[in-house]
């Protein structure tokens, strides 16, 4: 998310900021899938699709880029949780 709001914001292309995201969502999606199965990746997928819904009101309220840090701290949590949290402790 970071980064697609960086390119989007740096280029002035926000399209070009959103394919950074989608790419971004999809590989995430991906590795998700790969390590914990369909239902947590479609349910990670959800969370990083709504957190970049949510942060335009959001940033209306508190800024642009505390918005995007936000969404994206709950978006990576989200994952650490449901995800990463398990491969972590295998190693």
């Amino acid at each position: 998310m970071i980064v697609g709001y960086v390119v989007a914001r740096e280029t002035g292309v926000r399209p070009l900021g959103g394919a950074v995201l989608v790419t971004a969502g999809g590989w995430c999606a991906r590795s998700w899938a790969r390590r914990s199965g369909p239902g947590t990746a479609a349910a990670l997928l959800g969370i990083y699709g709504a957190g970049f819904v949510g942060s335009h009101p959001l940033a209306k309220r508190i800024g642009a880029w505390p918005a995007v840090l936000a969404v994206a701290a709950l978006s990576g949590a989200s994952a650490w949780v449901l995800a990463d949290r398990e491969t972590a402790a295998a190693t």
